[in-house]
C-alpha cells in the first residue's frame, strides 16, 4: 500500500499534530539508538551509500545514475546496489538501464557478489541507516525544496534523525533545480563547519520532444512531486494542471482512464517521470499518449566529488 506523505510534515514549523505526536517521535528515536549495530562489516570492494533522513524524495537514484556515469568515464568499474522492495520495481529498471545492479533481501549479500564479480565501486541507492554495513563514503542528500519540512521526526515530522545529526556527516548532496541554495549552505554549515556541500541540478533531456504551444497535464508519483514540476516549468512548457500521487504509486485501470479523461476535457498533452512511466504497464488500455520527461542529475562540482570518493 503506497500511503500519501502528511501535509504537515512539510510545513515551515510544526503544528498542534506535530506537536501531539513528538512523544511518540521521541521514544522511536530512543529505541533506535539503542538497536544499532556495534559490529559494521567492511568490505574490500568501496561503498559510496547514498542516503537521506528526510523520508523519500531527495534524489538517491537519479544521483546513484549520475555517479556511475561519472566512474565510468574515469575508467572505474562501479556498480549499484540497492535493496529488493517489491515497491520500487520502478528504481530498480531505472538503475538496471544505466548499469549493473546487484539486488538481493541483504545489501550484504549483494556486496560480496560484487566483490566476487572484481567491481571496484558500489554504489548503494538507500540505506544509510543499515548499521550492518562500515560504508567508506557517505553522501547525505536532501531534495533543496522540501529540505527537513518541519523539522521534526517520524511520525512528527519527515526526518528519520534529527538534523542535529549533520554533525556525524562529512559530505551533503543538495538535488534540485537550485533552489533556496545560499539559505540551505548556510543552515548547514551552522550545524557542521567542516561538511562538504555538492550540488546536483536536474536537467531535462528529452525537451526537442515536446511542442512549446502546447497545453500539458501533468502527473507524477514520485517523492518530489513539486521539484519536477519545477523543472519543467523552467523549461517553459504550459502546464494547466498538475496531480500528485503517492511515492512509488502502483496505477490502476481506473487511475489511468481518469487521467486521459481529465487531459481530454482540458485539451491538453500528457506528461509524467519516467519512472511513473515504468509503472503504468496494463495490457487493459494503450498508454502512447502519456508521453515522460527524461531528465537527468547534473553534479555541479565532478572534481571536487572525485576528491572525495578518492
Amino acid at each position: 500500500m503506497n500511503l500519501k506523505k502528511p501535509k504537515f510534515w512539510d510545513l515551515k514549523k510544526p503544528n498542534i499534530t506535530a506537536y501531539i505526536l513528538f512523544p511518540i517521535a521521541h521514544l522511536i528515536q530512543l529505541i533506535g539508538f539503542f538497536l544499532k549495530n556495534s559490529d559494521p562489516k567492511k568490505f574490500k570492494i568501496k561503498t559510496i551509500c547514498l542516503g537521506n533522513i528526510y523520508l523519500g524524495g531527495t534524489g538517491k537514484t537519479s544521483l546513484s545514475i549520475a555517479i556511475n556515469k561519472l566512474l565510468t568515464q574515469k575508467k572505474i568499474k562501479s556498480c549499484f546496489v540497492k535493496k529488493f522492495y517489491k515497491n520500487q520495481i520502478d528504481e530498480q529498471k531505472l538503475l538496471s538501464k544505466h548499469g549493473k545492479l546487484f539486488l538481493a533481501n541483504k545489501r550484504t549479500e549483494s556486496l560480496i557478489q560484487a566483490q566476487k564479480e572484481n567491481f571496484e565501486i558500489a554504489i548503494l541507492d538507500d540505506g544509510l541507516q543499515d548499521n550492518s554495513i562500515d560504508y567508506d563514503i557517505k553522501f547525505l542528500c536532501f531534495n533543496t525544496i522540501n529540505w527537513i519540512g518541519n523539522g521534526m521526526t517520524i511520525p512528527a515530522g519527515p526526518l528519520r534523525e534529527k538534523i542535529s545529526s549533520l554533525k556525524n556527516y562529512k559530505n551533503i548532496f543538495l538535488n534540485g533545480n537550485l533552489e533556496n541554495i545560499e539559505k540551505l549552505k548556510d543552515k548547514i554549515l551552522s550545524i557542521n563547519p567542516n561538511i562538504n556541500i555538492h550540488l546536483g541540478q536536474y536537467q531535462l533531456l528529452n525537451i526537442k520532444e515536446f511542442n512549446l504551444n502546447d497545453k500539458f497535464f501533468v502527473f507524477s508519483g514520485i517523492g518530489n512531486h513539486q521539484t519536477f514540476i519545477n523543472m519543467i516549468k523552467n523549461f517553459n512548457l504550459n502546464i494547466i494542471k498538475d496531480v500528485e500521487f503517492p511515492d512509488h504509486y502502483k496505477y490502476s485501470l481506473k487511475d489511468i482512464n481518469n487521467i486521459l479523461n481529465e487531459a481530454n476535457k482540458l485539451n491538453c498533452k500528457i506528461i509524467t517521470t519516467e519512472k511513473d512511466h515504468i509503472r503504468l504497464n496494463n495490457e487493459n488500455i494503450n498508454i502512447n499518449s502519456i508521453k515522460f520527461i527524461k531528465s537527468e542529475l547534473k553534479i555541479i562540482d565532478e572534481s571536487r566529488l572525485i576528491d572525495c570518493i578518492n
